[in-house]
């Protein structure tokens, strides 16, 4: 059976750089086309689509005022006061991590199982980029530095513990990607090692070239992440990754690709032995398990469900246990 999906989000697409929903949401409506579904996105001025019709949102007027008739289903992928008014079938993802205590909604799905879990949940689908998109990498080239990949800014993503690590290890090198070597929003961080390169916000193609050239990811967060597309993108150019075994991450990084520790010796300890992980079997891993069309598979099964009359979870998902502002990294 054929959907009439309407996809709503609060950010313009399709997004050029950084922008990791924006660009799950496009490919996931990409691999819907795909499939024989409708897809209708409403989204902010200036959106664009080649695959899908694009609604601009009215700021002014109410979102369910907004819903074409022909509509069946409704997937939001931000979190709107305006959900509980819907009367069509929905459902909501959700992308990031929630500090307080209110109640999702009851049709809340997440991107991974740690991520449900600590919402009291069991529904969840991974992201998947259309790795099309991203080119054949070259899994046989000589490659010279690690890189770490995410907004330097936020100090869950411990760009500083990355920096340290890499330090630590002779004859290596970093290249930052997503951030500066001068940021005073971290507290006037300055950052001269010329062993550490700083690449700014990157996306597309010059991101892509980047970590096709990296020998791997070092992603040390000291906060559950709930999925990371930097995971995954690096897996895809056969980088094996580096970082805590928080969040996702020990779902995303098997033994076999990465490693996962909360201290910079022992991570520094297995970089140094980068050469033992197989490039080709990091890249099969992103391909064949974090694809578009698995995710789109996915959600079509929780589409489904929610045309049925059912809900996704039997209890609104709520924050279990007030999470830590760090969590723990041995420096």
């Amino acid at each position: 059976m054929n959907i009439n999906i309407l996809i709503i989000h609060n950010a313009k697409i399709p997004v050029l750089k950084y922008g990791g929903t924006e660009r799950v949401i496009w490919y996931l409506g990409k691999e819907l086309v795909k499939l024989g579904h409708k897809v209708t996105y409403l989204v902010p001025k200036g959106s664009t689509c080649d695959f899908a019709d694009v609604i601009e949102i009215d700021e002014e007027e109410k979102l369910e005022n907004q819903i074409p008739d022909f509509i069946e289903l409704v997937h939001f992928h931000y979190q709107s006061s305006e959900i509980k008014d819907i009367k069509k079938p929905y459902l909501v993802t959700v992308h990031g991590n929630r500090t307080h205590f209110e109640p999702f909604d009851i049709n809340s799905v997440f991107v991974s199982k740690d991520h449900a879990n600590r919402y009291g949940s069991d529904a969840y689908v991974y992201n998947g980029l259309d790795w099309e998109d991203y080119g054949t990498p070259d899994l046989k080239n000589k490659r010279e530095y690690f890189h770490f990949l995410g907004n330097a800014a936020w100090k869950v993503k411990n760009l500083k513990g990355a920096i340290k690590t890499i330090e630590s290890i002779s004859n290596q090198e970093l290249k930052v990607l997503g951030g500066k070597r001068f940021n005073f929003k971290m507290g006037m961080r300055f950052t001269f090692n010329p062993k550490i390169t700083f690449e700014g916000m990157v996306g597309g193609k010059e991101k892509n070239e980047f970590i096709n050239h990296s020998k791997g990811l070092v992603f040390p967060v000291r906060w559950s992440e709930p999925f990371g597309l930097a995971i995954i993108e690096s897996l895809y150019f056969g980088c094996p990754v580096f970082g805590t075994p928080y969040g996702s991450l020990r779902e995303l990084v098997t033994q076999e690709v990465g490693f996962l520790a909360s201290s910079k010796v022992e991570l520094a300890n297995a970089i140094s032995k980068v050469d033992r992980y197989d490039r080709e079997e990091c890249h099969l891993h992103a391909k064949n398990k974090f694809n578009s069309k698995v995710m789109a598979l996915a959600y079509l099964k929780l589409y489904n469900k929610v045309l049925k009359g059912e809900t996704l979870n039997t209890k609104a998902p709520v924050l279990l246990v007030e999470p830590e502002k760090l969590l723990p990294w041995e420096n």
